[in-house]
């Protein structure tokens, strides 16, 4: 009988309190860096520790993915466990080079590896993970958990808002983006991936809350009248992400809500504060 272990990266946001409830699981953490003080995202960088240090600095973070050695560590433990396959679920690879290093240790792992790109990041990457749970703990071998994964990361749309633009431009990951840094009178870009991973513009707007009604309005002429499953992202703004449900709530959308995730230091070095973001896709 198969036992699939599910691998994830920290971009994931879902945090160690609810990672920790799952069984065979394993969260490999990105690395940010304040000069030379090295963090882990979510082990040493709560969201809110990291959010206070970037108010502070002098200077912005960077970032840095996991070596194919911090896979490797995880894919024997869980190997070692009894795991017989494992599906490994990370952001894009168009922003970085995490999935590179997850492929280069699945080479060399003692049992198969499937390592899945969900060319989106934060909820994005969360509701891939969710997907790939439940179908493990539904009894799917390997493939069926792989597949699991792939087809929502192809079906979701993540739409998503910046506060500011600043953060995502200088640190390079503002992809097609880039072009908006220099708007002004309160235009709130709203952000997708596109089918490379790549950021993209999607829609331009006045305020915050036009982009959430915007992102509403657009789940709500995506779902067409079926209803969907979500998860929302925010990075310091529980409030933002309320408003977003009642905004779903007054387009009519029916939703079952997975997650509601917080975003940590990784994607929060390049998204900075009141970000706000949906990730959906049709319910079966």
């Amino acid at each position: 009988m198969s036992r699939i272990g599910i691998v994830c990266d920290s971009t994931c946001d879902l945090g160690y309190p609810w990672l920790a409830e799952q069984h065979d699981m394993a969260m490999v953490p990105l690395k940010v860096l304040f000069g030379e003080e090295t963090f882990l995202d979510w082990i040493d960088l709560t969201p809110e520790m990291f959010f206070e240090r970037l108010e502070k600095a002098d200077v912005l973070p960077k970032t840095s993915q996991p070596s194919p050695s911090d896979f490797t560590g995880e894919y024997a433990r869980l190997a070692d466990a009894g795991c017989t396959g494992i599906v490994s679920v990370h952001l894009t690879g168009a922003l970085s080079g995490t999935i590179q290093s997850a492929h280069m240790a699945a080479e060399h792992a003692a049992i198969p590896v499937r390592v899945v790109d969900t060319k989106m990041a934060s909820a994005g990457v969360a509701i891939c993970v969710e997907a790939a749970l439940r179908a493990r703990d539904a009894g799917a071998d390997l493939d069926g958990v792989e597949a699991a994964a792939r087809d929502v990361a192809e079906a979701s749309r993540l739409l998503f808002a910046l506060d500011t633009l600043e953060y995502l431009v200088k640190g390079g990951r503002a992809g097609k983006a880039q072009g908006l840094a220099a708007t002004v009178l309160n235009i709130k870009p709203i952000l997708t991936f596109n089918d490379e991973g790549t950021i993209e513009p999607f829609k331009k707007v006045k305020g915050t809350r036009k982009a959430i009604t915007e992102i509403a309005a657009q789940a709500a002429a995506d779902a067409a009248g079926r209803p969907l499953v979500i998860a929302i992202l925010h990075s310091m703004a529980p409030g933002l992400a309320d408003e977003l449900r009642g905004a779903l709530d007054a387009a009519g959308v029916s939703y079952d809500l997975r997650h509601t995730t917080e975003v940590g230091a990784a994607i929060g070095t390049y998204a900075g504060r009141r970000a706000i973001g949906l990730v959906y896709y049709p319910a079966t």
